[in-house]
């Protein structure tokens, strides 16, 4: 059965929504092969097993039917409710409790504005699923409504529902990927529909650092809390810039970088932020900070934003703050956390958000470090059969009480971009092992279900959207990336691909940089992850720009700012970093 892509969905039509993408999809469910099935052992597991049974050409399709069991039973039990409960076959309208750890101030009147839905569409490009993308696509245009009496996380809802829509109405707007033809640029009016309902986080502040919560009818509540974090605060600008490049209106990415400033002058004597703070004066609750919960996606905007925008006062202070966070936090192949006041070490624990950090490192060419802590990172996985919440790396024990593992992405997104920067099997077959687990443990009958502690593999029933929109679609692409040759994205922290092009105020020169190269010694080729999906230059010659200027020493090395040329894609000069190597970023 099928549609056409001219219809406009009501929402009397759901039924029929429902049944065109079930039918596309769901029936697929079954095909998942044995090797990746269910287990529902406990107890002590020897992930290596037949790990390498599955080949990598295998791996993609293992992956597209990870993440059609998934979707194919969110649509089928949830939508159009917000996320899955896989063991009851039910749904949750769950963004009023993002973020909202007492499930406080909860309305009784939201149902759902498919969240799940709108955080799945760029993975479902990614799979090439234009069918199912387009059907996604002309129900959201016809139905999604932000006009409800509902308080929000407004960090929640900018990564996975504006970031969701903007990835989605860019996608759906290339031409060269021929994903809905007849797209009429529907997906934007929502997304600064709610962009709109999230102004008043700052236009409330006195400080320019927004609330944490705000509701979308009624804005900021009187007496809400003033109690917000690092990452709230500086993880908005790539959303809300990239609406203000594609709508014209300038609020949107003006009162996002003035929340990145205010934050940013709130820094230590060494360059070190908070987690916590109180956004209504403006200071530390606690004087705790690290690369984890509560900070972890600053340091990644800092940069990203930097990229897609072209503003070196972004590359400043992540320049400034990666170098105090490792100067400061880092222990060996471990991170800690410090006293921004001191720089003693806290505490000394792994935390599952830090293990975006790898990944990280790899797109500013710090292989050698991002090396190291990936293997340290993925010890912890293979010690449990998943990743914990928190690890003490000091006595090698679980944490007490956060030992649950609720589907995140972060280890297998620093896979990724490790195997696409080096090209080095070992992270594929760390890919196949942890994929694996994911089907031992907590794939059931309707979907994937959180795990409630790894040490008894207890499952809650609850899957995360943000299991499809990243732990599936970074899996995917670490065996098959055909979806980004030829682009230039870049990744939101909730996995969502936004176009370079699309958001520079300038044009760019064409894509033919050169190789990306490293900050630190270290093992193996120096190249940044985007190197081949950025700028081919297969030749290994050096890229044929007017402005291009090779740095002065052929290992890259630099004694000084003179020792570094130019980039060739962006004109910018390459920096030399604190390590001795010209940074050459090519984004």
């Amino acid at each position: 059965m099928r549609f056409s892509l001219g219809m406009r969905f009501s929402y009397r039509n759901f039924q029929a929504a429902v049944l065109v993408v079930t039918i596309s999809l769901y029936l697929d469910c079954s095909k998942a092969d044995n090797q990746m099935e269910e287990g529902g052992g406990k107890g002590k597991r020897d992930l290596g097993e037949a790990a390498g049974e599955i080949s990598a050409t295998d791996m993609p399709e293992r992956v597209k039917s990870m993440f059609y069991h998934g979707f194919g039973n969110y649509i089928r039990h949830a939508f159009p409710h917000d996320e899955l409960k896989p063991l009851s076959a039910g749904y949750t309208d769950s963004l009023a409790e993002l973020g909202n750890l007492n499930l406080e101030n909860l309305s009784s009147h939201y149902k759902g504005v498919a969240l799940t839905l709108v955080d799945s569409l760029s993975t479902l490009a990614v799979l090439g699923d234009a069918e199912t993308f387009s059907a996604g696509v002309l129900w959201l245009e016809g139905n999604l409504s932000f006009d409800q009496d509902v308080r929000v996380n407004i960090f929640e809802a900018n990564i996975r529902l504006l970031g969701g829509l903007l990835s989605a109405h860019l996608l759906a707007s290339d031409d060269r990927l021929s994903l809905m033809p007849d797209y009429e640029g529907g997906l934007l009016p929502l997304a600064e529909d709610l962009a709109r309902r999230l102004l008043p986080a700052f236009s409330a502040s006195p400080t320019g650092l927004p609330y944490a919560w705000v509701n979308l009818r009624h804005g900021v509540r009187e007496g809400e809390t003033a109690e917000t974090n690092t990452a709230a605060c500086g993880s908005l600008i790539l959303e809300m810039g990239m609406l203000s490049r594609l709508t014209g209106q300038p609020i949107y990415e003006r009162v996002a970088r003035r929340a990145v400033l205010a934050l940013w002058a709130m820094r230590s004597g060494h360059d070190l932020l908070g987690a916590a703070l109180n956004m209504s004066d403006a200071s530390w609750i606690g004087t705790s900070g690290g690369i984890g919960a509560g900070s972890d996606s600053f340091y990644e905007y800092m940069l990203k934003a930097y990229i897609l925008f072209g503003d070196e006062e972004y590359y400043t202070i992540f320049q400034r703050a990666y170098l105090a966070a490792i100067q400061s936090y880092r222990s060996g192949p471990w991170y800690h956390d410090a006293d921004i006041r001191t720089a003693q070490p806290t505490h000394l624990q792994f935390t599952s958000l830090q293990a975006f950090w790898p990944g990280l490192q790899v797109l500013v060419g710090d292989l050698s470090f991002a090396k190291d802590t990936f293997r340290s990172f993925f010890s912890v996985w293979e010690r449990f059969g998943l990743l914990p919440e928190r690890f003490q790396w000091d006595t090698m024990e679980l944490h007490p009480t956060e030992r649950y593992y609720p589907l995140r992405p972060e280890l297998i997104e620093s896979a990724y971009h490790l195997y696409a920067a080096t090209g080095d099997t070992a992270y594929r077959d760390a890919g196949r092992r942890m994929a694996k687990a994911i089907n031992r443990y907590a794939k059931v009958g309707s979907g994937y279900a959180s795990i409630r502690s790894v040490a008894t593999m207890e499952r809650e029933d609850h899957m995360h959207s943000f299991f499809l929109a990243e732990t599936c679609k970074y899996l995917y692409l670490l065996f098959n990336d055909t979806f980004l040759q030829g682009g230039d994205y870049i990744f939101t922290t909730e996995g969502h691909l936004f176009p370079v092009h699309r958001a520079r105020s300038r044009p760019l020169w064409p894509s033919t940089g050169t190789a990306a190269h490293a900050l630190s010694d270290g093992h193996g080729s120096r190249r940044s992850a985007l190197e081949s999906r950025v700028c081919p230059n297969p030749s290994g010659k050096h890229p044929r720009s007017s402005c291009f200027v090779p740095d002065r020493h052929i290992d890259h090395r630099c004694a000084g700012q003179k020792d570094c040329g130019v980039d060739g894609h962006t004109c910018i000069q390459r920096e030399c970093s604190a390590f001795g190597y010209c940074l050459m970023l090519l984004f």
